[in-house]
């Protein structure tokens, strides 16, 4: 096949993965590697019982290439690097899949091998600026588990423990997970990362495999059958991707010929915080892989979008803006999202970042860094943290909620409430909230409420939405059993019934990025912590007052024109656990006339505007 080899030299290569790697043919497989500073490389695999076979060395003698006979799906391989250093056996860096841990070897995989049946869905789908975005984020292998309980076997005396896995593959959780985003009325999911990593504990954030779909849940064909399953079922999924650093382990990409090919070359700035290795994106043969990389997930299995991990340790060296911005890294990220926008004019390129670096959003080709979205970390700090004090307190803190609309319209923020936010001692999001156990169900369903009238799309993380309070562990589902105590199930239903409503009313999410869109009625009206927000829609409004005091208030209300507001979600509903009866009202207001609203203590009332 043609490969232009300028372009992965020049770093304007996306992909990279159709020439090398192993690719399986009519006969057998042909092994391509880049591993300019290797002396000799070898294969070995299951198709010549592991022992070292010579590649061949091909353009400048920094590829190296050998096709076997009779190679087939399935079977392992390793790349054997002689370098400078000695001998190390490597993983294949643009390997289609690899074994399981603590085994390292990648596997020959057929990417042909599965027939998406998804083209309404890739010719209907757009970026969602204008329409609902609801992403329920997950982490696969936790979100469902087989039975994992301990099995007891008896061994004469001695009783045995066995604890299996309980992984479900990719394409056995499509149907419940199917089945759980339409019941709770999500748009997209995203899942933390599912390229290969070593340690389970690091949730995916340190890869070894980029272009490797963990064999934890399965192979290649079963991940496009699942992305082809949600697509049919009309529900977009999102892909963690993390373009920032990799796994120090030997057999990756760590002095992958011998040399610091693929990170920088001293310590001071190729060690990372989590212990692993930040990519040199001054060399233009990295910025073809991670660019081919990108390209892959999104070509291959159809996902809808990338969400970039830890994009600050980019934009700043080491992520700390004190020392500096990292130009090579910012050209890095401006090239590739531009080329991923050419390629994939629909998927989503989402930021997570912390730093208040400009222009994150804004197109590439106009200066930007060219994401879709950024995620809004300083909206969940002190959303957050007003939720934390009490009522005296958040009295005297009202900019903890209004603040994030001062500086909101300057990029396209999305709003989330992640799995970062629900481990390492930071309590989950509902432990989070001041007050007793009865207390905190009320003061959630008015914050979540504030989360959906904000601009901005959402984004929650498995638990959040059964109000779980024991923090997420990746060994662990979430615990589904709370379902069957009162406050618990009746905050399902009603995140249920919030995010139907996002979905159903257009002023929710038609004019996120325009200022006419948002207005604030009130601001921590008298100082007793009361809000009003309405939102406008290209033909339509919504409305909503929230009380997040402890104490009931009367809101009065002299509206500034006629309106007929129509309530639509109340979250103080008895169905909801709470003590108001359940009506759908509809108050008629007067211009200029005071319109009185009596709010319960930590309520939140919706209604759109007829």
């Amino acid at each position: 096949m043609g490969f232009d080899f300028q372009k992965f030299y020049m770093g304007d290569c996306f992909d990279a993965y159709q020439y090398l790697g192993a690719h399986l043919t009519e006969d057998g497989a042909v092994f391509r590697t880049f591993a300019p500073n290797a002396e000799r490389v070898m294969l070995i695999g299951d198709f010549n019982g592991w022992q070292e076979q010579e590649m061949t060395e091909r353009v400048r003698a920094e590829f190296f290439e050998c096709t076997v006979p009779g190679a087939r799906e399935g079977q392992m391989y390793k790349y054997v690097i002689y370098g400078k250093n000695g001998r190390y056996e490597h993983c294949d860096p643009y390997g289609f899949g690899m074994e399981l841990r603590p085994g390292f070897a990648s596997v020959l995989r057929d990417l042909r091998s599965y027939t998406f049946q998804d083209d309404k869905w890739m010719q209907e789908r757009t970026l969602c600026y204008d329409s609902p975005l609801n992403i329920y984020e997950m982490h696969l292998g936790s979100w469902r588990r087989k039975d994992s309980a301990a099995e007891k076997e008896q061994d004469g005396d001695e009783e045995q423990t066995r604890v299996e896995d309980g992984w479900y593959r990719y394409d056995e959780i499509a149907e419940p997970l199917i089945a759980y985003l339409r019941e709770n009325h999500y748009t997209h999911v995203e899942f933390m990362p599912l390229s290969e990593h070593p340690f389970d504990g690091s949730w995916g954030y340190q890869n070894t495999g980029f272009f490797a779909p963990t064999s934890r849940y399965g192979t290649a064909a079963q991940l496009r059958e699942l992305i082809d399953r949600l697509h049919r079922a009309g529900f977009g999924a999102i892909l963690d991707f993390v373009p920032a650093h990799f796994a120090r382990d030997s057999y990756g990409l760590l002095k992958y010929d011998g040399t610091s090919l693929y990170e920088l070359p001293s310590s001071d700035v190729s060690d990372s915080e989590w212990g692993t290795c930040n990519f040199m994106y001054s060399r233009r043969e990295v910025i073809s892989f991670m660019q081919s990389a990108a390209n892959y997930w999104l070509a291959e299995y159809h996902f809808d979008g990338l969400r970039m991990d830890a994009v600050s340790r980019l934009i700043y060296w080491q992520g700390e803006e004190w020392r500096g911005v990292n130009p090579e890294n910012i050209a890095f990220l401006k090239r590739m999202n531009h080329g991923i926008r050419c390629l994939h004019p629909t998927a989503m390129l989402i930021a997570e970042d912390s730093t208040s670096y400009p222009g994150c959003t804004v197109p590439a080709d106009r200066g930007g860094l060219g994401f879709d979205y950024k995620w809004d970390l300083g909206w969940m700090n002190d959303t957050l943290d007003y939720f934390k004090k009490t009522s005296e307190e958040r009295a005297g803190v009202p900019e903890k909620l209004t603040f994030s609309m001062y500086y909101f319209f300057n990029e396209r923020y999305l709003l989330p409430l992640s799995h970062d936010e629900v481990v390492h001692g930071k309590k989950t999001i509902i432990d989070k909230i001041f007050g007793p156990y009865e207390e905190k169900f009320p003061q959630a369903r008015a914050l979540y409420m504030y989360m959906y009238l904000h601009p901005g799309k959402k984004l929650n993380f498995m638990g959040n939405e059964i109000a779980m309070f024991r923090e997420w562990d990746e060994r662990k589902a979430p615990d589904m059993f709370l379902l069957k105590y009162p406050l618990h199930d009746s905050f399902h239903e009603y995140m249920k019934e919030l995010n139907r409503l996002y979905r159903e009313l257009p002023a929710l999410s038609e004019m996120d990025y325009q200022p006419e869109g948002f207005s604030w009625i009130t601001m921590n009206d008298r100082g007793h912590d009361v809000f009003g927000i309405r939102r406008n829609g290209r033909h339509s409004a919504a409305f909503a007052l929230f009380n997040f005091s402890s104490s009931e208030q009367t809101y009065y209300h002299v509206p500034e024109q006629d309106d007929a507001l129509r309530l639509r979600l109340h979250s103080d509903w008895e169905r909801f656990s709470g003590g108001t009866k359940e009506t759908y009202v509809t108050v008629q207001m007067k211009k200029g006339r005071t319109q009185p609203f009596i709010l319960p203590a930590y309520t939140a009332v919706l209604y759109d505007v007829l």
